[in-house]
C-alpha cells in the first residue's frame, strides 16, 4: 500500500481486529520463519507454524561476566514465566539429543567443543515440544560473537538478550563465595545467601574454577567477548548492573522480558483519557494533539459545537443543555461517531476526553464498532480536583486565567474583577467527582488493558509517562 496516497478509505474495523489480534506481528514471524527453514512445501509448514500458536513465548538470552548472576535470574524468570530452563553444558549429556555424544567425546578428550556443535546441540534441543509451546531461557550462551552467528546461521534468534555487568572486585568477591545445591543447582553465597536449613547447608558444594586466579582469566575473556555479542543483539538487548539487590536486577530483567519491540505495523492512534475533574485530561490530549498531530476531540465541546451551529443534531441537544442534563447516549453516540468516522481522524488518530462517562456508554461505544487502542486513567485525589478547579478564575477584560496559588495576579485591581466560572463551584466539583468516582471500578473492569497513572504530579510528567506508552508496545500479558 502506498504510504504516500493517504488518506486511505479503510474501514476502521479491519484496523482494530489487525491490533487486537497481532495480525502484522504473526505475519512477519512467520515470513521469518519461512526464509530461516525454506520448507520443500511453504504451505504446509505455515499451517504447522500457525498451529504453534508460540508468537508470544519467551525466548531469552542471559549473558554476562562470571558471578554475575546469570543462573539465578535465568532460573526466576523460568519459575515466573513458565519457560523452560537450558544451560548449555547440560546438553552435553542429555541421551536425546543426536551429537551429544560427540560433543562428550570431545569433552573427554579435553577438546574445547566446536561452536559450531554447540550451537547444534542448543537447536536441537530448542525444538523440542516443551520449548516450542512454552518457550527457553538459555544461561550463559553464547560466550561469543562466533557462537551468536553460529546461533543465527541455523536460525536460533532470541527475542531478548539480557547483559548483566558488575565491578570486577564485586565479581571476584561473589565467586570466591558461591556454593552450589547438587541436587537443585540452586545457587547461594557465604555472605550474601546463606541459607538457614542446616541440612542444606552440608550438602552445598564449592564449584569449580572458582578461585581468584580462574575468575581473572574468565572475567578477562567475558571482557573481550561481550561488545561482539552486543554487537550481534544489538536491537534486542539490555545491560543491567547487577551490583544491587537480587530481586531489582530480577525485576529490571523481567520487565524486559516482558515488553515487545517496536513494530512495523501501521499505528493510528485511538486515546481514551478518562479521569475526574481537575486531572488534566484537556491539557494531556492538547500536548498529544500538538506533538503527533492526532486529533483532539473534547465530547463537551463536540456538543456545544452542535448547539452553537443551529444544526437539526444541536436542536435535539438544546433542551438538555437548558435543563442541565446529560445528552440521551443515542444522540450523543450519533454525535461521536460521526465526527471519529471523518477522514482526519481515520488518518491520523484521535484523542477522545468527556465519554464515556459510565459503562453503558463504553458498551455502545464498543457495539459501533470503534474501540480506543489506548485507555488511561488519570487518578487524582478529590481535595487537589477541587483546589485545582476552585480556585481559578478569569479576568473578563483580558482574558487571562489565573489561580490562587499557582499563578495569582500580581495587581491588585486584576484580583478585584476575577471571576470564577459556575462550574468551578465547590458543590458542582464535588458532585462531579462522586458521580465519576461510583462508576470507576466498572469502566476499569471494562476496559480491563487500561493503563492507571498518578496524576496528581508535574503535567508534563503525566505526559512523558503516556507518550511512552504510545511509542512502545504495551507488556505481554503473563496472566
Amino acid at each position: 500500500m502506498d504510504a504516500t496516497s493517504k488518506p486511505h478509505q479503510i474501514p476502521p474495523e479491519m484496523g482494530i481486529y489487525a491490533e487486537k489480534h497481532n495480525i502484522f506481528q504473526i505475519m512477519q514471524g512467520l515470513m521469518e520463519a519461512l526464509l530461516v527453514s525454506r520448507p520443500a512445501k511453504p504451505i504446509d509448514f505455515m499451517i504447522e507454524h500457525l498451529k504453534k500458536n508460540n508468537e508470544e513465548v519467551p525466548k531469552v538470552f542471559i549473558v554476562g561476566p562470571p558471578a554475575s548472576g546469570k543462573t539465578t535470574i535465568a532460573r526466576w524468570i523460568c519459575k515466573h514465566l513458565s519457560a523452560t530452563y537450558l544451560y548449555p553444558k547440560d546438553l552435553v549429556f542429555s541421551k536425546m539429543l543426536k551429537r551429544a555424544r560427540e560433543a562428550a567425546a570431545c569433552q573427554a578428550r579435553g577438546e574445547k567443543i566446536p561452536d559450531e556443535l554447540w550451537a547444534y546441540l542448543l537447536q536441537e534441543r530448542m525444538s523440542d515440544v516443551d520449548c516450542e509451546a512454552l518457550g527457553w531461557v538459555v544461561d550463559g550462551f553464547p560466550q561469543t560473537r562466533k557462537q551468536a552467528l553460529e546461533l543465527q546461521t541455523l536460525g536460533v534468534l532470541p527475542r531478548h538478550v539480557v547483559v548483566l555487568y558488575a565491578p570486577d572486585s564485586v565479581l571476584i568477591e561473589r565467586n570466591l563465595g558461591k556454593r552450589v545445591d547438587p541436587f537443585t543447582q540452586e545457587v547461594y553465597h557465604t555472605t550474601f545467601d546463606w541459607p538457614v536449613d542446616f541440612n542444606l547447608q552440608k550438602r552445598l558444594v564449592k564449584p569449580e574454577d572458582t578461585s581468584e586466579q580462574a575468575t581473572a582469566r574468565g572475567l578477562l575473556e567475558s571482557h573481550r567477548n561481550m561488545p561482539g555479542i552486543i554487537q550481534t543483539y544489538q536491537d534486542c538487548h539490555k545491560a543491567i548492573n547487577a551490583d544491587q539487590p537480587c530481586v531489582d536486577v530480577f525485576a529490571q530483567a523481567l520487565n524486559f522480558v516482558q515488553s515487545r519491540p517496536r513494530s512495523n505495523a501501521p499505528f493510528t492512534p485511538r486515546i481514551l483519557l478518562l479521569g475526574p475533574p481537575g486531572s488534566g485530561k484537556s491539557l494531556q490530549a492538547a500536548l498529544l494533539s500538538q506533538k503527533y498531530r492526532v486529533v483532539n476531540i473534547s465530547f463537551g465541546d463536540l456538543l456545544r459545537e452542535k448547539v452553537a451551529g443551529n444544526t437539526g443534531v444541536g436542536e435535539f441537544i438544546k433542551p438538555f443543555f437548558e435543563k442541565g442534563y446529560p445528552v440521551n447516549d443515542n444522540i450523543a453516540l450519533h454525535v461521536l461517531q460521526e465526527r471519529l468516522e471523518q477522514a482526519d481522524c481515520r488518518t491520523y488518530g484521535w484523542v477522545l476526553h468527556g465519554f464515556p462517562r459510565d459503562v453503558d456508554q463504553a458498551l455502545l461505544f464498543r457495539q459501533i464498532g470503534i474501540e480506543p487502542n489506548r485507555v488511561f486513567f488519570l487518578n487524582l485525589p478529590t481535595e487537589v480536583g477541587l483546589q485545582r478547579l476552585c480556585q481559578r478564575a478569569t479576568d473578563p477584560v483580558s482574558g487571562e486565567r489565573y489561580h490562587t496559588i499557582y499563578k495569582p495576579p500580581v495587581e491588585e485591581e486584576v484580583h478585584q474583577r476575577l471571576r470564577r466560572h459556575p462550574k468551578d463551584d465547590p458543590l458542582q466539583v464535588e458532585r462531579k467527582t462522586d458521580i465519576y468516582s461510583n462508576q470507576l471500578p466498572d469502566l476499569e473492569e471494562h476496559y480491563e488493558d487500561s493503563i492507571c497513572l498518578n496524576a496528581d504530579q508535574d503535567p508534563y510528567t503525566v505526559f512523558e509517562y503516556i507518550e511512552s506508552c504510545l511509542v512502545k508496545p504495551l507488556p505481554v500479558c503473563t496472566l
